[in-house]
C-alpha cells in the first residue's frame, strides 16, 4: 500500500515545480523588458540637456558672468549623468548575474524532472516486478496447497537385518530351470536397498578342489577394482548378493601350458566347499558364481559348473551350453582381456577413415571335425545334423578361400593356417578354432580392417565359447565392425541389456555366398556407427577388469529395476570459516537495464531425483546403449522427457508457468512468465576466479535485480584466500565463494553440492553480459536442454598446409562448432560426466597447458548429443574493456589451443565437433509491430 501511495505524491510535486518554474521566468522577462527601457530614458535626458547647454554657450557669448554658473551646472550634470550611468551598469551587471543564475537553476530543475522522470520509470519497472512476483508467489502458493503428494527424492535405504537363514538345498533337476521368480529372494533386495554387495575373500573361504587355485591375478584386481564400487559392502547382513570368484582355475604349477584345457578332465570346483560358505544359505540363493577368463581363450573352455551342483547360485561365464543355461537368470560375459583400470583411450583404435585397407579379415586356424556319433552316442537324426554342419563348415571355408583369391577392388585378408604364436594366449587343447599370431600382430591387421570375420562354434551344442567373446573384444577395442557368420545360434555378453545388432552384424551360415554382397552395401556413415557404439560398448563394459565387474553389478541390479547409487558430488568448501561473516554492502547506481524481464523470486531449486524408479523401465535401453552411463544416478538428466502442451492445463499444471496462462502474448505478457515447455526453474551462474578481486566484484554487482537467478557460486582458485576486508556487493541472491584444492581450469566444471538446479551459466569472471542477453541465453537453453546454449562462438578449421590436423579459429564465421564456456548455459549433469566419464588424460591435458578446459567440454557434449552447440545473440566477445590480461592474451594461447583439438581429437578416436551455421535470435527481432505491442526484448 504504501508503493501504491506514491504516484499522487509525486504528482503533486511535479505541479508546485512547474508554478514556480513560471513565476521565474516571467519576472525575468519583465526586467529583460523593462531594463533597456529605463536606459533609453535616461540617456535621452542626458544628451537633450548637453545640447541645450551647448546651445547657450553659443548663442550667449558675449555673456560671460552666466558662462561660469552655466558651465559650473553642466559640470555637476555631467558628473550625476556619469554616476547614474555607473548606477545603471551595476544594475545590469547584476541583473544578467540573476538572469544566469536563474538560467542555471532552470537547467538544475530540468534535469531533476529527468531524473525524477528516470526514477519514476524504475519505481514503476520494480513495481511491476514485484507485482509479478507477487502473482508468481501466489501461484505457487496456490498449488503447494492443492499438493497432496510429496515431491520425490533420495529415498532412505531398507536393508535386511539378518544373513539368510539355511533352507534345503534343491535338486539338479529344479536347479537347472531357475529363474529369479524362483530361485532369487527379493526380500533381501529392497527397492531402496541401494543394491549392496558382498564379496567373499577367495583367500578365505576357498572354493577349488586340491591343486588347484584362482588366478592370483583375478583374485588381487577383483578385491581392489570391487573396493571402487559403490555397492560393494563388507556387512554381510545387508547384503541383496554375494558375489564367489571361482575361476579362472589354474593348477598350482609353474607350467602354464598344463593349465590350458586340463580342467575339462578334471572339474576344479568343489560343490561340498560351496556348500560350506558362510552365507550360502543351504541352496545358495543370491549368490553369484563368477568365472572370469582370462588366460584359456580355446573354443571348449570355461563350463566348469557342469557337473557341478550349483543350487540356486547366478553362474557367471563366458562359455555356455545350450543345455545349461538358464536365460534370465545366469549371465554371460567377456573374458577380462584389458587392464584392472584406468585411462583405456589408448588401447582404442582411431575411427577413421571409414573404410581401410582390407574390406574383412580373418586370422585363425579352422579344424574340421570328424564324425564321433559312436562316442557321443548320438541318435541317427543327431549324427546325421552333425554331418550336415561338418559338411557346411568345409564349405564355408572353401568358399572365403576362393573368395580371398578374387580380383576385386576390395581387398581380403584370410589366414587359415596359423603359425606357432609365442605368447599365452596360443591354445594347445581340444578344440575346432585356434587365434593366430600373438595379440599385437592380430591388433596390426584388425585395425587395417573395416570388418573382422568372426566364426560362431563349428558345435551347435555351445551358445557362447570364450574365444567367440574374446574375438569380439579385440575386433571393437580395434574398431573393426565385427561379422559373426553363424550369429543366429549364439549370445554375446549382456545381450540383455546391450543391443548387439548395433555393433555387431550377425548373418547366418547359410548366407556366406551374400557376405561379399552384404558388406558393399553398406555406406560409410553407417560404418560409422557401427564402430562409435561397439567404442561405446567396448570403453564402457568391457576394456578392463573394473569395467567387466561394474557391468556385471549393474546389470544383476537392472533385472530387479533397483536404481544406482547417486552420483557423487563435490563438497563446496566455504573459503570462510564458520564464525566469519563477510561484509556485505548494497550496490549503488543502476547496473541493470530500465526493462521489466522478469519475477524476483526467492532461490527454487529444481526438482531432482524424480524418475528414481521409472528411468529404469522408460529410457533403460537408451541408458545402456546411448548414453553408456548405467552405473549412476543423477538427479536429472538433459535428455528427460517432456509433457505435450495440453498436459500443462489438463491434470499436470502444477509448476508450469504458461505466458498470459496460456493466451500467448508479445512483450508485457512475456516478461510476466517464463512459459517454454518444461516447468519453472531458475538457474545458477558458476564464476572462476584467480587473484582479481576487484574485477569479481564488479561481475557479482552487475548480477544484482537479475530475474532467475538462483545463486552464484564463485571457485576461488587461488591459494591465498580473499582478504576479509573485500566488501562483498548485495545482489538479493546468495552468493557462495567456494575454495578449490588446487589451481586448475578443470574446477570450472567441478560437480559442486550446492549447485541446485539444472541449469549452469559458466562464466569468466571479467566475463560483461547485460541482463536481456543473460536471460534470453537461459529461455534459449530451456529448448535445448541437451546442448551447450552460449555467445562467443568459435570452429575448428581443416590445416590446409599439413592436411592432416585442425586449427582453432576465432575469426568470424559462418560455422561454428564450439560456444566457449565463459559465458554458456548448459546442463548440470556435463559436470558430472567431465569428472567421471571424460578421459583422464583429456583433464591431464587442461592442467599442463593451463587452456582449453571449454574445448574439452565441447568435444564432451557433442560426443554424447551428436548435435552442436547453439550460439545466441550477435555477440562475438565477451570480455570487459579495462580488465586485467588474462590467459587468453598469452601469445602462445592460440597455438596451444591448436594442439588440443588435435589431442582431444586423438584421445576421442575422431572428431565429434559438429559445424552449426544459425544462431538464435528474439521472435519479434527486427519486426515490425503495432504500437500497442512490445517486443520480447527491447534490444536483442
Amino acid at each position: 500500500m504504501h508503493l501504491l501511495s506514491e504516484q499522487p505524491r509525486q504528482t503533486f510535486c511535479q505541479w508546485l515545480i512547474s508554478v514556480k518554474l513560471s513565476r521565474i521566468v516571467i519576472m525575468v522577462l519583465a526586467i529583460l523588458i523593462l531594463t533597456p527601457l529605463i536606459t533609453h530614458f535616461y540617456l535621452s535626458k542626458v544628451e537633450r540637456n548637453s545640447s541645450l547647454i551647448n546651445h547657450s554657450a553659443h548663442s550667449h557669448l558675449e555673456l560671460p558672468d552666466e558662462l561660469d554658473v552655466r558651465e559650473i551646472d553642466l559640470r555637476v550634470g555631467v558628473e550625476e549623468l556619469v554616476r547614474i550611468r555607473g548606477s545603471v551598469l551595476s544594475e545590469l551587471r547584476n541583473i544578467e548575474k540573476k538572469r544566469r543564475q536563474f538560467k542555471q537553476e532552470l537547467q538544475n530543475y530540468a534535469k531533476n524532472i529527468e531524473e525524477l522522470k528516470l526514477e519514476l520509470v524504475h519505481q514503476q519497472t520494480n513495481l511491476n516486478r514485484l507485482k509479478i512476483s507477487v502473482e508468481q508467489a501466489q501461484v505457487a502458493m496456490h498449488e503447494a496447497l492443492q499438493q497432496n503428494t510429496p515431491d520425490l527424492a533420495l529415498p532412505p535405504r531398507l536393508l535386511p537385518d539378518s544373513v539368510p537363514p539355511i533352507l534345503p538345498a534343491i535338486s539338479r533337476d529344479r536347479s537347472r530351470n531357475c529363474r529369479m521368480f524362483t530361485c532369487f529372494d527379493h526380500s533381501r533386495c529392497s527397492l531402496t536397498s541401494g543394491f549392496p554387495v558382498y564379496l567373499y575373500d577367495p583367500d578365505q573361504n576357498p572354493v577349488m578342489n586340491d591343486g588347484w587355485d584362482v588366478d592370483g591375478f583375478l583374485k588381487t584386481t577383483l578385491k581392489q577394482v570391487l573396493g571402487y564400487n559403490p555397492h560393494l559392502t563388507h556387512d554381510p547382513v545387508e547384503a541383496c548378493i554375494y558375489l564367489v570368484l571361482v575361476g579362472e582355475a589354474l593348477k598350482d604349477t609353474d607350467d602354464i601350458s598344463e593349465n590350458v584345457g586340463n580342467h575339462l578332465n578334471l572339474p576344479p570346483l568343489n560343490s561340498e566347499a560351496l556348500k560350506r560358505l558362510p552365507y550360502w544359505g543351504g541352496d545358495g540363493r543370491n549368490h553369484v558364481l563368477l568365472n572370469l577368463a582370462r588366460r584359456d581363450l580355446s573354443a571348449n573352455s570355461g563350463d566348469i559348473f557342469s557337473n557341478v551342483d550349483t543350487g540356486r547360485a547366478i553362474l557367471v561365464q563366458s562359455t555356455f551350453y545350450y543345455e545349461y543355461f538358464r536365460d534370465g537368470f545366469d549371465l554371460i560375459v567377456s573374458p577380462v582381456l584389458g587392464p584392472p583400470g584406468g585411462d583405456v583411450w589408448q588401447e582404442c583404435a582411431y575411427m577413421l577413415p571409414s573404410r581401410r585397407k582390407y574390406l574383412l579379415s580373418f586370422q585363425g586356424e579352422i579344424k574340421a571335425n570328424k564324425s564321433n556319433a559312436a562316442e557321443k552316442q548320438l541318435s541317427t537324426h543327431d549324427a546325421a545334423l552333425e554331418k550336415e554342419n561338418i559338411e557346411l563348415n568345409n564349405f564355408i571355408l572353401q568358399h572365403l578361400k576362393e573368395l580371398g583369391n578374387t580380383h576385386t577392388s576390395d581387398k581380403f585378408l584370410f589366414d587359415f593356417e596359423c603359425i606357432p604364436a609365442s605368447d599365452d594366449t596360443r591354445n594347445t587343447g581340444p578344440q575346432d578354432w585356434a587365434l593366430c599370431g600373438t595379440d599385437s600382430s592380430r591388433r596390426t591387421v584388425l585395425k587395417e580392417s573395416t570388418f573382422a570375420l568372426i566364426f560362431a562354434p563349428s558345435s551347435t551344442d555351445f551358445l557362447s565359447t570364450t574365444l567367440l567373446q574374446a574375438r569380439v573384444y579385440e575386433a571393437l577395442r580395434s574398431g573393426a565392425v565385427p561379422v559373426i557368420l553363424g550369429g543366429d545360434q549364439v549370445k554375446l555378453a549382456y545381450d540383455e541389456v546391450v543391443q548387439w545388432k548395433r555393433v555387431v552384424i550377425f548373418l547366418p551360415k547359410a548366407r556366406v555366398t551374400e557376405l561379399h554382397f552384404l558388406l558393399r552395401t553398406i555406406p560409410d556413415e553407417d560404418i560409422q556407427l557401427f564402430r562409435r557404439q561397439g567404442r561405446l560398448i567396448w570403453e564402457r563394459y568391457l576394456a578392463s577388469v573394473q569395467s567387466t565387474l561394474d557391468t556385471i553389478v549393474a546389470v544383476l541390479r537392472n533385472r530387479l529395476n533397483i536404481p544406482a547409487l547417486p552420483a557423487d558430488t563435490v563438497a563446496a568448501i566455504s573459503v570462510f570459516n564458520d564464525t566469519f561473516q563477510p561484509i556485505l554492502v548494497p550496490v549503488t547506481g543502476d547496473v541493470e537495464q530500465e526493462e521489466s524481464l522478469g519475477p524476483l523470486e526467492p532461490p527454487y531449486d529444481s526438482l531432482s531425483f524424480r524418475r528414481n524408479f521409472s528411468l529404469g523401465l522408460t529410457q533403460g535401453p537408451e541408458i545402456w546403449n546411448d548414453w553408456g552411463d548405467p552405473f549412476r544416478l543423477y538427479p536429472a538428466l538433459p535428455m528427460d522427457p517432456l509433457l505435450p502442451s495440453d498436459a500443462k492445463f489438463v491434470g499436470s499444471e502444477r509448476g508450469f508457468r504458461p505466458i498470459a496462462n496460456g493466451a500467448g502474448g508479445s512483450g508485457k505478457e512475456f516478461s510476466d512468465a517464463l512459459g517454454g515447455n518444461s516447468p519453472r526453474e531458475q538457474f545458477t551462474i558458476l564464476l572462476l576466479t584467480y587473484e582479481r578481486e576487484q574485477v569479481l566484484l564488479d561481475s557479482i554487482a552487475r548480477l544484482r535485480g537479475l530475474p532467475y537467478l538462483h545463486s552464484v557460486v564463485v571457485i576461488w582458485n587461488s591459494p591465498r584466500l580473499p582478504s576479509p576486508e573485500l566488501k562483498w556487493p548485495d545482489i538479493g541472491a546468495p552468493v557462495h565463494i567456494v575454495k578449490a584444492a588446487r589451481n586448475s581450469l578443470n574446477n570450472r566444471f567441478l560437480p559442486l553440492e550446492n549447485l541446485n538446479t539444472e541449469a549452469i551459466l559458466s562464466v569468466d569472471d571479467d566475463a560483461h553480459l547485460r541482463h536481456d542477453e543473460i536471460l534470453f541465453g537461459f529461455r534459449v537453453w530451456r529448448e535445448h536442454r541437451d546442448r551447450i546454449v552460449g555467445f562467443p562462438g568459435r570452429f575448428h578449421a581443416w590445416d590446409l598446409n599439413t592436411k592432416n590436423g585442425w586449427l582453432y579459429n576465432s575469426n568470424y564465421s559462418c560455422e561454428l562448432s564450439m560456444v566457449l564456456t565463459g559465458a554458456a548455459f548448459l546442463h548440470r549433469h556435463y559436470l558430472h560426466l567431465y569428472w567421471k566419464w571424460l578421459p583422464q588424460a583429456v583433464r591431464d591435458k587442461v592442467d599442463e597447458y593451463m587452456n582449453c578446459e571449454d574445448i574439452a567440454m565441447n568435444f564432451l557434449v557433442s560426443h554424447i548429443t551428436k548435435k552442436p552447440p547453439v550460439k545466441v545473440t550477435s555477440r562475438w566477445t565477451f570480455r570487459c574493456s579495462g580488465c586485467p590480461q588474462s590467459l587468453s592474451e598469452d601469445d602462445t594461447h592460440f597455438q596451444e589451443r591448436h594442439k588440443c583439438i588435435n589431442f582431444f581429437t586423438q584421445v576421442f578416436g575422431y572428431t565429434p565437433l559438429l559445424n552449426t551455421q544459425y544462431r538464435a535470435d528474439s521472435i519479434l527481432f527486427k519486426t515490425r509491430i503495432p504500437h500497442d505491442k512490445q517486443k520480447c526484448f527491447k534490444f536483442i
